[in-house]
């Protein structure tokens, strides 16, 4: 296993130079083992794959480095070559400098060296970045550096002044190709089995790429950072129509806290929270809980020497059965221990809260707080008669708490905003619910990074051992709604699901767990 912040290069190569000797000892063996590496394109490039990175050499280490994946490298080539073979699009949002544009053209010479009649196509916003003769930046530099650095037995035929002109490489044994194009002109060439539009969000005319694109090719894989919400990207990333894959600092074993405390202290707000904490709403207008604040609330207790303790409860938000999904939330204390999502596509309401007990079963909670607007009125019935079967059969009782955003304000005459009654600055119990996240959301980042007394009872916590299925969604969608003022009365509402996104289930569910209520113990907050 590499250690990939101090890795062993010279070994690797010498296990390389090992495993080719037998392979040339044994030449009988190359048609089985290219039958397997077609299978697993992953295997290969790990085998016998190279990269460059000229940082390297500061350190001490060659810039020409063995390829080997990590674990979520693996799962992209798995998740690229599986939408191939269902002719599915697909869509990767990525911090920056992940070694995305070097493992997509990876991927495209691994298939066209392994597979017949293929043509992978790539296009990025500037020709420069396809293809520019001596450009490491450009992805046909790194391709046909990829496809050099190869032992002659997987490249036969290759001839890199023959066959790899200006924005095209040729496969002679397999007749397959790799073809780039830029700007406006992405789409407009050969049809493709696969086409990689790399930095997708910062396409200067996308609407044009997007027309040309559905004619070419059944596989078309967005890649890019994040760029707001007001272009193609964003919204095809929120839409719930593609599979979405998420490629995060914290999935990169070369990144620790460490490197994303530089990333803080070089980087201003926006950048940071856009480029590496992968946030769209970074540059939104009344965002309610910016993306640094909940940052800070990652393992905040271990970071503030808490131990969890406390009570173990949970909510839910229940969804119809269309394409919005049920979501709870588990928590210990103040700590987020764990969240889940789920269809609501072929069942009820009844299942939904039977699942619900069930995972409280599950994990000791005791009770939990459910969404009693819209469709989670159903929920107190069914948790009632759920606890009525239990009465019955001895088991134990969970405790079942309604909460109505739609409500009037609770504690009216309190003041969460200095100067202002609640009554008066909230326009109903959801704004005051989100607000009362912000300032526990607020309180958690300045005790993390400036050291500021905190009393624990107000603050939060989001652990970073979560399932790592619904971690990043949670973290994505905690910023994002917003906050603004209505004309007429002067009173705060908040809207979760701005510029067309999806309703944030996984934040909601925060919001709700931690919304003081009148059945609650009364706080006054003031910012």
């Amino acid at each position: 296993m590499i250690d990939f912040i101090n890795p062993d290069y010279i070994q690797i190569f010498n296990r390389r130079v090992e495993r080719l000797n037998r392979i040339r000892n044994n030449p009988d063996c190359l048609p089985s083992l290219r039958l397997y590496y077609r299978e697993n394109p992953a295997q290969f490039i790990t085998d016998w794959g190279c990269t460059f990175d000229p940082r390297n050499v500061e350190r001490g280490l060659p810039a020409t480095i063995p390829f080997v994946l990590f674990p979520k490298q693996e799962e992209f080539v798995d998740y690229v070559t599986r939408k191939w073979k269902t002719q599915e699009n697909g869509l990767a949002e990525k911090t920056r400098d992940m070694g995305l544009s070097w493992l997509s053209v990876a991927i495209g010479v691994t298939i066209c060296l392994f597979n017949e009649g293929v043509v992978i196509g790539f296009g990025s916003r500037k020709e420069e970045y396809v293809d520019r003769i001596g450009s490491p930046k450009s992805l046909f530099w790194k391709a046909r550096m990829f496809i050099e650095n190869l032992p002659p037995e997987f490249r036969p035929e290759y001839n890199p002044s023959k066959h790899a002109p200006h924005m095209r490489i040729n496969f002679p044994a397999t007749g397959s190709s790799m073809s780039g194009e830029a700007g406006d002109g992405i789409g407009r060439g050969d049809r493709s089995s696969i086409y990689f539009v790399d930095e997708s969000a910062f396409l200067e005319r996308p609407h044009l790429v997007e027309a040309s694109l559905s004619q070419t090719t059944n596989c078309r894989i967005d890649i890019s950072t994040p760029h707001g919400m007001g272009n193609p990207f964003a919204e095809k990333r929120h839409s719930g129509r593609v599979e979405v894959f998420t490629f995060h600092w914290r999935d990169d074993p070369r990144k620790d806290e460490q490197w994303y405390a530089k990333q803080v202290a070089g980087l201003d707000a926006v950048t940071l929270a856009q480029e590496v904490d992968i946030n769209y709403n970074a540059s939104v207008k009344g965002q309610l809980i910016p993306s640094e604040w909940v940052q800070s609330a990652i393992d905040a207790h271990k970071k503030l020497g808490i131990k969890p303790s406390g009570k173990k409860s949970g909510a839910l938000d229940v969804a119809d059965e269309g394409v919005d999904l049920n979501a709870f939330l588990q928590t210990h204390g103040i700590v987020i221990t764990n969240a889940e999502t789920w269809s609501g596509k072929g069942s009820d309401i009844y299942e939904t809260v039977d699942k619900s007990f069930l995972i409280c079963d599950t994990n000791n909670l005791e009770e939990f707080k459910y969404d009693a607007d819209g469709l989670g009125s159903g929920v107190r019935g069914d948790a009632k008669k759920i606890n009525a079967e239990r009465r019955i059969k001895h088991q134990k009782q969970i405790k079942v708490k309604k909460f109505r955003g739609s409500a009037s304000v609770p504690f009216p005459e309190k003041s969460l905003v200095e100067g202002r009654t609640n009554a008066d600055f909230f326009g109903n119990a959801k704004a005051y619910g989100w607000w009362s996240l912000r300032l526990r959301f607020l309180a958690t980042h300045r005790a993390v990074t400036s050291g500021e007394d905190f009393k624990e009872d107000d603050i939060i916590s989001i652990s970073s051992e979560i399932d790592k299925k619904y971690f990043q969604a949670l973290i994505n969608e905690l910023s994002q709604p917003t906050y603004e003022k209505k004309e007429g009365s002067g009173k705060l509402y908040v809207n979760k699901a701005p510029d067309g996104t999806k309703s944030p289930n996984l934040a909601d569910t925060v919001m709700i767990r931690f919304s003081p209520s009148q059945d609650d113990k009364a706080k006054g907050y003031t910012l």
